[in-house]
């Protein structure tokens, strides 16, 4: 009798954590804002700044366990240097609120739309998307990587595709070691 309730008990186990490992997600969920983060990196002449910006919120969507969409808000209020402390901690952080970069009084969201996702291999996809920045769409592409509950991407940006020339040798001549690369990443790691 003991044997036959040790039986029992563990094809129970067995069938609970298998049926846990097979149930495919399905449909839209949404991201966990408090354990997911979004870094920024900036790159200029003489080195880099990076910091954090906040999701103001945020889907994936999944069909039996496969991509196929996403939708997220950035909230533009909340960018944050730390790399910088101080004084020039508040003038960075000042200064890429304002109308030279993001403009956040006039534009305090920014967001990404997936228009197409392609399956590259187990847990991999590319994904096609329209990011909206102070008010200007464009198409950007990215991969991303799925592993249980967790998404991970790298993405770059092109500031001066929505109109952020600050410091862009695209836009200025003789800015020499003030000059301001174009590209920016956003490193998220997401948890749903």
């Amino acid at each position: 009798m003991k044997n036959r309730l040790k039986t029992i008990v563990a094809v129970m186990i067995i069938a609970t954590i298998t049926f846990a490992f097979n149930n495919p997600i399905d449909g839209k969920v949404e991201i966990n804002k408090e354990k997911s983060s979004v870094t920024w990196k900036g790159y200029k002449v003489t080195g880099s700044h990076k910091g954090h910006i906040d999701l103001k919120n945020g889907v994936l969507t999944f069909d039996n366990g496969i991509l196929t969409g996403g939708e997220f808000v950035i909230d533009m209020s909340s960018i944050e240097n730390t790399d910088l402390e101080g004084e020039w901690k508040t003038k960075l952080e000042g200064h890429l609120k304002s109308d030279d970069f993001f403009g956040v009084d006039k534009h305090p969201t920014a967001k990404l739309v997936f228009t197409e996702v392609t399956s590259t291999g187990k847990n991999s996809y590319k994904v096609q998307g329209d990011m909206t920045i102070k008010g200007k769409t464009n198409p950007i592409s990215f991969d991303l990587s799925v592993y249980g509950n967790k998404a991970t991407a790298n993405v770059k940006i092109d500031r001066t595709k929505y109109d952020v020339r600050y410091g862009s040798t695209s836009f200025f001549d003789d800015l020499q070691d003030k000059a301001i690369y174009d590209e920016f990443d956003l490193i998220t790691d997401l948890e749903f």
